[in-house]
C-alpha cells in the first residue's frame, strides 16, 4: 500500500498521520477484543477486519518512517469502545463501531490510498451486518426487558405523583407505590406464564404423531395413503410419495424407522423457541419490578412532599434516558433523540395523573 504523490508533507500532516495512526491501532484492537469473546464465522470476521486496519495502520507508519517518539491519545470514542469491548457483549460494542465506521476521515484525506477509502465503506457494511445479526439475536429479550422495565418506571412514576398530588400522606403514597409495583408485577408475569402456556399447549396440540408411520409395514395397500399424512403437514405430493415409500420399504425390511426422523416444518424445537412459562413469568415480574421501585424510593428513604416528587422524577428521568440511550444504540438510530423521546413520553404520563390528583385533591392528612 502506497501513498499518493503529494506534496511534502508539513508539520500539520505529520500530525494528522500520527492521529490516524493510534485510531487504526485503537480499532483493531477492539476488533480483536471481540474476535476473543466469538467463535466461528464471527469470530474470522473480526479477524479480518484486525487485519485491515494494522494495514491501513502500517502505512501511516510508513509515512512516518517508523513508530513516532511521541503519539497523541486515542479519541473518546475509540477508548470507550475498547473498553466496552473486554467487559459488555459485543452488540453493543458493534452498534456503536457501525456509527465510527460510517464517518471515514480517509474521503478528504489526499495522503491515504484509494483501497484505504474502498476498505472503510466495506467496514462499515461489515460491521452493520454483524451488528444486524446481534440485534436479531437480542431483540426478542431486549424487547421484553425494556417494555417491563419502562412499564415499570412510568406506570408507577404515574401512580405516586397522582397520589401525591393529592395531599395525602406520605405512608399512603409510599403503600400504593408498593401495592402499585405488586399488582403490576404480578398482572405482568401472569399474563405472560398464561401466554407461553398456552403457546407450548398448542404447540403439543398441533405435533406431528408417528403412530401411521410405524405401522407402516403393516400396510397390505400402496404407499399412497400414508403419503397423505405427510402432504397434511405440508409437504408437496412428490416428496410426501417418496418419504413414504422409503418409510414402507424400510418397514417391510424390519429397518428402524429412525433413518428418516420426524417431521418438522419450521424445524427445530419448537418448545425451546417458545421457552418456559415459569421462566417467562418471573422474568417479566422482576423486569417490571425493577422499574417500578425506582419511583418509590424517596418515600422508602423517608422524603416527603414536593422533595419526594423531585427526587422521583431525578431517579426516574435518568432511567427514562438510559432505557432510551440504549434502545438508540442497538437499533442503529440516535441515542439522544430516542432516549429525549423516552423520557417525554414517561414524563408526560406522570404529568397528566399528577394534574389529575390536583383536581381531585383531598387536603393534606
Amino acid at each position: 500500500m502506497t501513498a499518493p504523490t503529494a506534496a511534502e508533507p508539513t508539520a500539520a500532516d505529520r500530525r494528522r498521520w500520527a492521529r490516524y495512526l493510534v485510531e487504526e491501532r485503537a480499532e483493531g484492537h477492539v476488533y480483536q477484543k471481540l474476535a476473543s469473546r466469538r467463535t466461528g464465522e464471527e469470530r474470522e470476521i473480526l479477524l479480518s477486519l484486525a487485519d485491515a486496519e494494522r494495514r491501513h495502520e502500517q502505512h501511516w507508519l510508513d509515512l512516518l518512517g517508523g513508530e513516532p517518539a511521541r503519539l497523541p491519545s486515542a479519541g473518546v470514542r475509540s477508548r470507550m469502545l475498547g473498553w466496552m469491548a473486554g467487559r459488555f457483549g459485543s452488540i453493543f460494542v458493534l452498534a456503536l463501531a457501525q456509527s465510527a465506521e460510517a464517518r471515514s476521515p480517509y474521503d478528504e484525506e489526499k495522503w491515504a490510498t484509494p483501497a484505504m477509502r474502498a476498505d472503510e465503506k466495506v467496514h462499515f457494511e461489515v460491521v452493520r451486518g454483524l451488528a444486524a445479526r446481534g440485534r436479531r439475536r437480542l431483540s426478542g429479550s431486549f424487547r421484553a426487558a425494556v417494555f417491563g422495565a419502562n412499564d415499570g418506571l412510568v406506570s408507577n412514576l404515574a401512580l405516586v405523583l397522582g397520589i401525591g398530588a393529592t395531599g395525602v400522606g406520605p405512608g399512603f403514597v409510599l403503600f400504593s407505590g408498593i401495592a402499585g409495583l405488586l399488582a403490576g408485577a404480578l398482572s405482568m408475569g401472569a399474563g405472560e406464564f398464561v401466554s407461553v402456556r398456552s403457546q407450548r399447549e398448542l404447540l403439543a396440540a398441533t405435533e406431528a404423531n408417528e403412530d401411521a408411520a410405524a405401522s407402516a409395514g403393516d400396510l397390505d395397500i400402496d404407499e399412497n395413503e400414508l403419503a397423505l399424512v405427510y402432504r397434511a403437514r405440508g409437504m408437496d405430493q412428490a416428496e410426501a410419495l417418496e418419504r413414504a415409500r422409503r418409510i414402507v420399504t424400510a418397514a417391510r425390511a424390519g429397518v428402524q424407522r429412525s433413518l428418516t426422523g420426524p417431521v418438522r416444518v419450521g424445524g427445530g424445537d419448537d418448545h425451546e423457541i417458545v421457552g418456559s412459562d415459569w421462566t417467562a413469568a418471573i422474568s417479566s415480574f422482576l423486569l417490571f419490578a425493577s422499574g417500578a421501585i425506582i419511583p418509590v424510593l424517596p418515600w422508602i428513604f423517608g422524603l416527603q412532599g414536593m422533595t419526594a416528587i423531585v427526587v422521583a422524577l431525578v431517579l426516574v428521568g435518568v432511567a427514562l434516558l438510559s432505557t432510551g440511550a440504549m434502545v438508540g444504540i442497538l437499533s442503529g438510530g440516535p441515542p439522544l433523540r430516542r432516549a429525549l423521546r423516552q423520557l417525554g413520553i414517561g414524563f408526560g404520563a406522570a404529568a397528566i395523573t399528577y394534574v389529575l390528583g390536583l383536581v381531585f385533591g383531598v387536603g393534606a392528612v
